[in-house]
């Protein structure tokens, strides 16, 4: 018998109108890269979450190191020496680096908090790992990258052995992922064993051992990732072939639906500007990417377009219409969509239902109100058939609370809400983040299909990939300027990068 750390045998977790575990086995041998694949509400974040004890199974036991074990809440996970990093952080953001890390395991002298020590441990941790932080930084005020670094080193300064990370990639530029699967790789060394949930086959051949695979709830299989093709485990995961790459046809752009001239973006970080006098027009029947590492520009000069900020500087111009100061609903109504970067702060009310978020653009044009009253069935009948039509997973259909669906869930019903307005102009911003191979190749063909449509469509994406696969033009933003154009039938990865980097400009 193999030596297996953690057993999770025949887990079955039930919620209102969904088994999101249907009798799952999962076993984590000592010292491996454990990889948990499946589509979006699939039921990986549920089964962690059992195993962290944030459920309770209603049927199915766990072992650690061969014996039975309860895990009724986080405290009885963190004395069996489990940790996790979440897919949302659960991070206090008015917090310091520092209280996150220590917040519930902090040293005491007496009856006060041993900071001097606390934070020496910290910056010995930090460094023996390659996890730069600043203890003294407010949360809120550090990249999402630095956040996910924080929570690491929560698990590593509760000295945990068994590290659960659930999409630990998928809010992280391309350098900031190859960083982690080294230090991934360093604890592996170390003898730490991995559980590792993600939808990006590619990271789980660089660095898993086996992988096993979820479909609607049920266990598919257990696979040694170094037998087993990029395709063979997207079957398992699907159930179908999936399309790793967009076919799209020769097109030529027609009228200027956006023009952004001499834009210039305050930063609320540093004194500098965020967005340094840019401009860039998107035509009719055409893909422009905005590609970046994160913290260029990109974020501010979405908000300045799509009314979030007010730039200092510059014009935006849709369809001939100088909307530069123009309220969100305006911009919305004279035939701009957003499917924005955060989806909980900008894209979904969370405590709303399903069906609400579909029509928080619209509810009060007449097909869903009269004299200001909602019309509910109309309500209930629209979602309903985007549901449907964009297969958005959800345990009591159009009266689930959004905050209860999975993350993927949530970014299927933002794409649906705002690509069934019929936009004359779409603005992407990551718009397949943390989604699973079939829901991406799904969201390209509709990407495609508003393009196709003779609709402007500007996406920003940190996935290169996704960049050269989806773009007729590239544009590349380094420091709030835009440093480079190109035609991605012409230029390579490399090349992008290196405009990305800094390393080079037009």
């Amino acid at each position: 018998m193999a030596d297996y750390v953690i057993e999770m045998l025949n887990i079955t977790k039930e919620f209102p109108g969904i088994k999101a575990n249907d009798d799952v086995t999962l076993q984590l041998a000592r010292g491996e890269i454990h990889a948990l694949l499946g589509e979006n509400g699939a039921g990986k974040s549920t089964l962690m979450s059992v195993l962290f004890g944030l459920y309770q199974p209603e049927a199915g036991v766990i072992k650690k190191d061969g014996q039975v074990v309860e895990i009724r809440n986080p405290n009885d996970a963190t004395a069996l020496r489990i940790g996790m990093v979440h897919q949302h952080f659960k991070l206090v953001e008015c917090f310091t680096v520092l209280d996150n890390i220590i917040l519930g395991a902090e040293p005491c002298k007496g009856a006060v908090v041993d900071r001097k020590s606390a934070k020496k441990r910290v910056l010995e941790l930090s460094e023996r790992y390659g996890l730069k932080v600043d203890p003294d930084a407010k949360v809120e005020d550090i990249s999402v990258g630095m956040q996910q670094r924080v929570e690491i080193l929560k698990m590593l300064y509760r000295d945990n052995e068994i590290l659960i990370f659930d999409e630990p990639t998928a809010v992280l530029t391309p350098q900031e992922i190859d960083e982690l699967m080294e230090i991934m790789r360093g604890f592996k060394k170390e003898g730490k064993s991995i559980l590792f949930i993600t939808h990006k086959l590619a990271e789980i051949k660089a660095v898993a051992d086996r992988c096993t695979v979820l479909r609607k709830g049920r266990y598919m299989g257990t696979v040694d990732v170094k037998d087993t093709s990029v395709e063979e485990m997207s079957r398992l995961m699907v159930g179908r072939d999936v399309q790793l790459v967009s076919a799209k046809e020769e097109k030529t752009p027609g009228e200027v639906v956006l023009k952004v001239d001499g834009l210039t973006v305050p930063s609320k970080v540093h004194k500098n500007d965020a967005v340094k006098n840019a401009s860039l027009e998107v035509r009719r029947g055409e893909i422009v990417c905005l590609a970046g590492i994160e913290g260029n520009g990109q974020t501010e000069f979405v908000y300045a377009v799509t009314g979030l900020e007010k730039p200092s500087a510059g014009s935006v111009t849709l369809m001939g219409k100088d909307i530069t100061r123009a309220k969100i609903r305006d911009r919305s109504k004279s035939g701009m969509s957003h499917i924005p970067e955060d989806r909980h702060k900008h894209g979904l009310v969370l405590d709303y239902t399903l069906e609400n978020n579909m029509v928080l653009q619209r509810y009060w044009q007449p097909q869903f109100q009269t004299a200001g009253f909602i019309k509910s069935g109309a309500v209930r009948t629209y979602a309903d058939g985007l549901i449907a039509q964009y297969d958005v997973r959800s345990g009591q259909g159009a009266v689930t609370i959004a905050r209860s669906m999975s993350g993927g869930n949530q970014q299927k019903a933002i794409i649906a809400r705002e690509i069934d307005k019929d936009p004359e102009l779409l603005v992407a911003v990551q718009p397949t983040r943390g989604l699973d191979v079939g829901a991406i190749e799904y969201i390209h063909k509709q990407l495609i299909a508003q393009r196709d449509a003779g609709k402007a469509v500007l996406l920003v994406s940190l996935e290169l990939d996704e960049v050269m696969n989806l773009s007729d033009r590239i544009l590349v933003m380094y420091e709030g300027e835009i440093v480079g154009e190109f035609d991605p039938k012409t230029t390579d990865v490399q090349t992008l990068g290196l405009y990305m980097a800094g390393a080079k400009r037009m």
